[in-house]
């Protein structure tokens, strides 16, 4: 038995490569964390746009306090271990009716992190389910790296629209989430979502990857944050936490910072896009 997790859990995952729904958050807390971040959407929208949705964690509080919430490291540690990294987050906001998906796709291929001992955690603060175009699983994928192409698809919300060709659809699993409830999956596991066919905001909050500090960069030296433990490598620049929203320098490491990310999300592309 882990801290957070059941032994159960912690076999499904190694098994499958995911597990879900884990409980983080009570609903009304989802609900005050979706209020805040709304309200900062209204107040700052520039910071919701394009890369901007990259790293938003290091400007806003709201998603720094999930980041660091005790209850999901605690699931992240039984599965990784006590000395915590975490690499970065996005924002995943599909709008009500929109037609963005995610087309099948591992996130360690062009993440350049090795090992890819990574776990990503997704966190829903909102509905998240098969009519709002919830996150799919090919379970027992995340063994080898498979080719991607890149489509750059105008509706593909991936950076490249990368995408493994020759997936059963048929073997994947929904997983459903209340808000409040987060799934974590490999970084090797070949994963997608569907559109979001509902009538309201399907708002994903992906930290990825978490990971132990032995992994490397192996493109472009970049930051991260120390979670929990020690950091015996230095392999990344550490950075800080924000004591207030849209400080200005804040904002420049945020943008420092996703400048590097294109440089390694991008890397051998034929083209980029702004995000």
């Amino acid at each position: 038995m882990g801290k957070k997790l059941t032994n159960a859990q912690i076999e499904a995952f190694h098994r499958d490569g995911f597990i879900a729904p884990i409980d983080v958050f009570t609903e009304d807390e989802a609900m005050r964390l979706r209020t805040e971040l709304e309200a900062a959407e209204a107040r700052w929208p520039e910071a919701f746009q394009g890369a901007a949705r990259n790293n938003a964690h290091l400007n806003l509080k709201c998603l720094d306090e999930i980041v660091h919430n005790e209850t999901l490291v605690d699931a992240v540690e039984d599965l990784i271990g006590p000395d915590i990294l975490n690499y970065g987050t996005v924002l995943f906001i599909k709008e009500p009716n929109d037609p963005g998906f995610v087309s099948w796709h591992q996130d360690a291929r062009y993440m350049g992190l090795e090992p890819h001992v990574g776990i990503t955690a997704w966190v829903a603060l909102s509905h998240s389910n098969e009519t709002s175009g919830c996150m799919q699983m090919i379970p027992g994928s995340h063994g080898e790296i498979k080719d991607h192409n890149d489509t750059f698809g105008e509706e593909n919300i991936l950076t490249r629209g990368q995408e493994v060709q020759g997936v059963d659809d048929a073997k994947a699993v929904s997983l459903i989430l209340q808000p409040g409830q987060m799934s974590i999956h490999s970084a090797r596991v070949i994963h997608a979502s569907q559109p979001n066919r509902s009538n309201d905001r399907r708002i994903g909050f992906v930290i990825q990857p978490y990971m132990p500090p032995h992994v490397k960069q192996t493109i472009k030296r970049t930051a991260a944050q120390l979670i929990r433990g020690a950091d015996p490598h230095g392999n990344f620049d550490l950075v800080g936490r924000p004591s207030i929203d849209m400080a200005t320098e804040d904002i420049a490491m945020r943008d420092k910072i996703n400048a590097d990310w294109s440089d390694i999300l991008y890397d051998g592309a034929k083209q980029r896009r702004n995000f």
